[in-house]
């Protein structure tokens, strides 16, 4: 028997996300599906609050 409080603690299934950006190695920065950096989209900074990918952070020891 499955206990009552189970039914609403936990999820049936965890949403799937898609990031609307993605890393461009030859840039070096994030972009979005259209080409454009992703910092230059102001409402996506606003929903996401970062675009920062771990590409710097395993060249650079200081970021």
């Amino acid at each position: 028997m499955r206990p009552f409080t189970l039914n609403y603690v936990r999820p049936r299934a965890l949403p799937i996300v898609v990031e609307p950006y993605s890393f461009d190695a030859s840039l070096q920065l994030n972009v979005l599906g259209d080409g454009r950096p992703a910092v230059a989209d102001r409402d996506l900074l606003l929903a996401v609050g970062t675009t920062t990918s771990t590409a710097g952070s395993q060249t650079h020891f200081d970021d």
